[in-house]
């Protein structure tokens, strides 16, 4: 401790020095902007206060001095000579060094990169963007989402957001992490190995693709990596709960028995539940989910996780759905799943724009909250908000959400710290909660949901404008009861 604490000391008269340098050349860090009063200090719990940020790891730091001591040591270096250049937080675009596994069409399938040097934690991120799953849905979508198909048009970098930002202000617990951002250009749920043919049209790779982007990153820095987690959202929050077993077993057969790998899936969470009403199955959208992966999965050539695919066999489809392949997962998985997910009452031919939602549409819209709870009651680390989205870990206003006073970062350090005490035979941290679901019974109850807005018009709506549109008239129902509709917004809340 002795050690730690003249480290610090020295670290502490280094910022300290550099920084006065650093404010002779260019006042302001990182926008420079004339002086002014301070403005008065606001707090928040689960956000750091910094206006500097440097690529320094200070997990246990007792337990590798030499790797602490090399940091600072970076830190110089990068500290001095001061410049004044821009800060670069972008990504860079990387193509993969096996050129046999590509995207849907052919091109060179590829991931983006931002090192952070002395950081042992590795953050690799699966875009999402529904799929194809036949000839005729997957000459559509090459038609009008080519970039989902085709890297030809991809730009040389990327900015990450929400949990791939740099900025701690926005990334409390994971802005310093090596980031890796893979977009998806496989049309099939991260799931396909098959290379294209004349029958498909299209190669369909993604679970390959995942593969080699991870033996690619073991050449630059990976395989010192201490932690990986793997995350997703939409399609990619599927694809973490179909890969992140194939991953950690790729990294333990290379040898690279010591990197602890973790999956985040976010809005991949789907239910394989009956329609509201049925329609033609014609694409992703209008299709039930159980025949589009049926179909989808043989097209494709989808692979599944083997445990998974045991229990299911002649049925692999089910893998696809979480709460079917979730048990049969061995890797850390943290779900993030609204309970009113968007592209789940799509599917299920949910309409929420023009007319006022009907009686019978919104019995089925309650009864999926109270399906989704169900299913998610037995996974041990979860964040589950009462709102109406779909999407939220690249959001900027993922730090926003909360359940049960507890917000999405919060709950994700606190579940990296209960992995970490249980490794180490410790007792979980008090008041640092992980499996957190909202028990209010209909779409944004939460106060702290996203903003709604009026699909036709663009404007705002607020909670009391939205559930009238949903068919719930609160303003009626308040006059009846003789009481405010901000009271009766509270009582129907709390679940009164």
């Amino acid at each position: 401790m002795t050690a730690i604490r003249m480290v610090s000391s020295v670290l502490l008269l280094m910022l300290m020095h550099s920084g006065a340098l650093c404010a002779r050349r260019f006042r302001g860090g990182r926008n420079p902007q004339p002086r002014r009063s301070p403005p008065p200090p606001t707090y928040r719990a689960d956000r750091v206060d910094t206006t500097e940020s440097f690529p320094l790891d200070f997990t246990a730091v007792e337990e590798n001095m030499d790797n602490f001591m090399t940091q600072v040591k970076n830190l110089a270096q990068s500290l001095y000579p001061c410049s004044a250049q821009k800060l670069d937080y972008d990504m860079k675009l990387n193509f993969l060094e096996n050129t046999s596994v590509t995207c849907n069409d052919g091109s060179s399938a590829g991931y983006y990169l931002k090192e952070s040097r002395g950081s042992r934690r590795w953050l690799i991120f699966l875009e999402g963007g529904w799929y194809c799953f036949n000839k005729e849905n997957c000459d559509s979508r090459y038609e009008t989402m080519r970039r989902l198909m085709s890297s030809s048009k991809w730009p040389q970098t990327k900015t990450g957001t929400g949990i791939l930002s740099p900025l701690p202000e926005e990334n409390p617990h994971w802005w310093n992490a090596n980031m890796v951002f893979i977009p998806y250009c496989s049309s099939d749920v991260w799931s396909g190995a098959t290379a294209k043919t004349e029958q498909s049209g299209y190669a369909f790779m993604g679970s390959l693709i995942i593969q080699e982007v991870v033996k690619d990153l073991l050449n630059k820095g990976l395989d010192n990596a201490k932690v990986l987690l793997l995350a997703g959202s939409s399609a990619g929050g599927t694809g973490v709960l179909l890969n992140v077993d194939r991953v950690a077993e790729l990294l333990e057969g290379l040898g690279h028995t010591g990197i602890q790998v973790r999956g985040l899936s976010d809005s991949g969470w789907f239910l394989d539940n009956k329609q509201y009403h049925c329609t033609d199955c014609v694409d992703a959208v209008s299709c039930s989910p159980t025949e589009t992966i049926k179909r989808g999965i043989n097209y494709w050539g989808g692979v599944v996780p083997e445990r998974c695919r045991q229990t299911h066999e002649g049925e692999e489809w089910n893998c696809f759905f979480g709460y079917r392949v979730f048990p049969s997962i061995k890797s850390p998985v943290f779900v993030v799943q609204w309970l009113f997910d968007e592209a789940q009452l799509t599917v299920d031919n949910i309409q929420l724009t023009g007319q006022p939602v009907q009686e019978g549409q919104w019995r089925y819209i309650q009864n999926l909250g109270i399906e989704l709870r169900n299913t998610l009651k037995d996974v041990p680390a979860m964040f589950a908000p009462a709102c109406l989205s779909h999407e939220v870990i690249t959001r900027n206003y993922w730090i926003d959400v909360q359940v049960k006073g507890t917000s999405l970062p919060r709950a994700l350090h606190c579940w990296d710290r209960s992995l970490h005490d249980n490794r180490n035979n410790k007792a979980p941290p008090k008041g640092c909660p992980v499996h957190l679901i909202d028990s209010c019974p209909w779409p944004h109850c939460n106060p702290t949901c996203p903003t709604i807005r009026d699909q036709f018009t663009g404007q705002e709506m607020n909670v009391i404008q939205f559930l009238m549109h949903m068919g719930f008239d609160v303003q009626k129902m308040a006059q009846q009861q003789g009481m405010d509709p901000s009271k009766l917004l509270g009582m129907l809340s709390s679940g009164s």
